[in-house]
């Protein structure tokens, strides 16, 4: 199977911003990759977007944007030329690409520097934002189950979550409700709950939705250690050795127990 230019643009984005989910596309089937790479290069370009200008009316234009962009996608026939919107549009549903609206929507929290409210208000937007990604690209790839997709999703978006608070504190921003070791420990917890309840429900999930879900391949590594050692975190000490990293994955995509 060749990928068409656009594709190639998608992967080479994803390898250059986001080389965790590069390499967990390249893990999954060749025709999974054209669904893939465009999903987690929308991921990036929505990601980065209130980052790159200290104007927050800026940054809302970005991600308005977006929200534009899909609602073209979810409604048609007429979509934006784009390298990332382009391929996006042959690969998703109207009903998947409307879902997409409230991923774009929360990241408005990334712009300006009010903590997180409550409890509700942080698992919504992990919820909105990885968990929506994760129900989107297994969705697009094959039959799941939205609850065991959110379940995964946010318990990778916790483990990411973690792995970014040095760079999120560094930006001025208050990513944690409670960055005591004990608060840090309790989220860690529930996270790795939500993701064993999602394993253990992985018939839900059909075997052309699975490659999906190798993005979240070190979540239950960084979760445990996280745990163990809550300040890790802080230190941003929660990246795996690049042999053991690689090693992890292929076991994954081989079993395809995630």
């Amino acid at each position: 199977m060749k990928f068409d230019d656009d594709v190639k643009a998608c992967a080479g984005l994803v390898h250059r911003a986001d080389p965790d989910r590069f390499m967990a596309a390249m893990a999954a089937p060749v025709a999974a990759r054209s669904v893939l790479f465009p999903l987690y290069a929308m991921n990036v370009e929505v990601a980065r977007a209130p980052w790159v200008t200290q104007e927050p009316m800026i940054a809302e234009m970005r991600l308005q944007w977006w929200r534009d962009a899909l609602q073209e996608v979810a409604e048609g026939p007429t979509v934006r030329r784009h390298e990332v919107v382009t391929p996006l549009s042959r690969v998703l549903s109207p009903h998947l690409a409307a879902q997409l609206d409230e991923y774009v929507a929360v990241r408005r929290w990334d712009i300006y520097r009010d903590p997180f409210e409550d409890e509700e208000h942080f698992d919504s937007y992990i919820d909105h934002s990885a968990g929506t990604l994760m129900v989107v690209s297994a969705q697009a790839l094959g039959a799941a189950d939205e609850t065991v997709l959110r379940d995964f999703g946010y318990g990778v978006g916790v483990a990411n979550w973690f792995r970014a608070i040095p760079d999120l504190e560094a930006r001025g921003r208050i990513p944690l409700l409670d960055g005591t070791p004990d608060g840090v420990r309790m989220l860690a917890q529930k996270a790795l709950q939500r993701l064993m309840n999602a394993q253990s429900n992985r018939a839900a999930v059909s075997k052309d939705a699975c490659p999906a879900l190798y993005a979240g391949w070190q979540a239950e590594w960084v979760l445990k250690k996280v745990i163990a050692q809550p300040e890790r975190v802080g230190q941003g000490a929660l990246g795996q050795g690049e042999i053991r990293r690689r090693l992890s994955l292929m076991t994954k995509a081989a079993t395809g127990r995630w």
